[in-house]
C-alpha cells in the first residue's frame, strides 16, 4: 500500500519511553541524515513495515475530532510547528496514557517524511515508532593488524512493536496503524483514537469479507450447493474485482450469482453484515488492487475429498462433474482437461 521507493526522511527525533522504574527521557535536538545509504536504511526502518498494509483509518474520537491530541499533534508538525517540541508533546502523550504496569517502555522515533507513495500520488507524512526491544549483533574493527569484535545491541531488521504513519491526504489525514497484538487499548483507543476510513480500500476488503462469508456461512443454509459451485463463487467474485477498476454492486451480483434468488439472498445477508461488523460502502467505488491481492490469500479454491485428495480449482467450473457410483454408493468427482503441465 505505501510505496517508500522514492520517499526521503526530513527529519527523525529519538525518545525514550520509560516504564513503572524507569523514568522517560527526551530529547532536545532532531537527527538530519542525507546520505544515500542513511536514507536507504531509514526508509526500510519507517515505511517498509507499511508497504503490505491494506487496511487505512482516519482519526476519531467519541466526542469530536477537536478532542482527539494526536491529531491535532500532527496537524500542527504538519503546518510547520517544530518536530522537536512538537514530537515531545507525542512522547508525553504516549507516556500519560501508557502507565498500566504491564505495559513496556521502549524507544520512540518520530520522523517527518516527505514524497511518500499512495495509490498514484506522493504525500507528506508524520511517522510515530515504538521499538520495545532491540537485537543483538557484532561489531567488528580493524586496527595494527588486529581484528577485534564485540556484541552490541541497537535496530536493523527488527519491525516496531507499534507504529502509527498519519499520510496528509486531502480533506483528512489517512492514517495506518501497526500493532503487534490485533488491538492494543492504549495504543490504538488512547494514544491514536482511530476508526476505518470510508474509501475505496476499505470498501473493496469489506465487500470481498462480506461476499466471502456469504458464499461459505449463509448460502448453503439458504441453498443445496455442493462445495465445487462454492468454489466456483468464491473464484469469479475474486476474478470480477481482479478483472474490473470500478465496482458496480448491480454488475457484480449479476456477473457473481446470476440467479434472482440467490441475489436477494446476498442483498439480505449484506444488510445485516454492516449492521453486525460496523461497516459501510457505497454501492459504487474504485477497487483496491492492493486490497484485491491482500484478501485473495483467504478465499480457500481447495475441494478437499476425505483425507486421501485435495482438488485446487482456480478455473471452468464446467469441466468438473460430481455422481455417485451405482454400485459402490462411493460420491466420485470426474475432471475433464486437455494436457498435463
Amino acid at each position: 500500500m505505501i510505496n517508500g521507493k522514492d520517499a526521503w526522511v526530513d527529519e527523525f527525533v529519538l525518545h525514550h519511553i520509560g516504564s513503572e522504574t524507569v523514568e522517560s527521557t527526551y530529547s532536545d535536538y532532531s537527527a538530519v541524515l542525507k546520505g544515500d545509504e542513511e536514507q536507504a536504511f531509514l526508509r526500510k526502518l519507517f515505511l517498509k513495515p507499511f508497504a503490505q498494509m491494506a487496511i487505512t483509518s482516519e482519526f476519531a474520537h467519541a466526542v469530536g475530532l477537536e478532542y482527539n491530541v494526536l491529531y491535532n499533534l500532527c496537524n500542527e508538525a504538519q503546518t510547520g510547528r517544530d518536530l522537536v517540541e512538537c514530537s515531545v508533546d507525542i512522547a508525553k502523550h504516549l507516556v500519560n496514557v501508557s502507565r498500566h504496569h504491564n505495559i513496556r517502555g521502549g524507544d520512540l522515533f518520530v520522523a517527518r517524511l516527505n514524497n511518500v507513495g499512495l495509490g498514484n500520488e506522493r504525500y507528506t507524512a508524520l511517522g510515530m515508532y515504538k521499538f520495545e526491544e532491540k537485537e543483538v549483533f557484532i561489531e567488528s574493527r580493524t586496527s595494527e593488524g588486529k581484528v577485534t569484535m564485540w556484541l552490541n545491541r541497537g535496530l536493523g531488521s527488527l519491525k516496531p512493536n507499534k507504529a502509527c504513519l498519519v499520510v496528509f491526504t486531502p480533506d483528512a489525514p489517512t492514517v495506518f496503524v501497526l500493532d503487534d497484538h490485533d488491538n492494543t487499548d492504549y495504543w490504538q483507543k488512547d494514544f491514536i483514537g482511530h476508526q476505518p476510513k470510508r474509501d475505496h480500500v476499505n470498501s473493496t476488503s469489506n465487500v470481498l469479507e462480506l461476499t466471502k462469508s456469504f458464499i461459505t456461512e449463509q448460502l448453503p443454509q439458504e441453498f443445496e450447493m455442493p462445495r465445487a459451485d462454492q468454489i466456483d463463487l468464491l473464484n469469479r467474485s475474486v476474478q470480477y474485482f481482479k478483472e474490473n477498476t470500478e465496482f458496480d454492486r448491480t454488475t457484480f451480483v449479476q456477473q457473481v450469482f446470476e440467479e434472482e434468488g440467490v441475489i436477494e439472498a446476498f442483498d439480505r445477508f449484506g444488510k445485516t453484515y454492516k449492521e453486525t461488523n460496523d461497516v459501510a460502502f457505497d454501492d459504487q467505488f474504485a477497487i483496491s488492487s492492493h486490497a484485491v491481492k491482500r484478501q485473495a490469500r483467504v478465499f480457500k479454491s481447495v475441494l478437499k475429498l476425505d483425507k486421501n485428495f485435495h482438488i485446487y480449482i482456480h478455473g471452468d467450473r464446467s469441466r468438473i462433474e460430481q455422481g455417485v457410483d451405482e454400485r459402490t454408493g462411493r460420491k466420485y468427482y470426474k475432471i475433464y482437461y486437455d494436457e498435463e503441465t
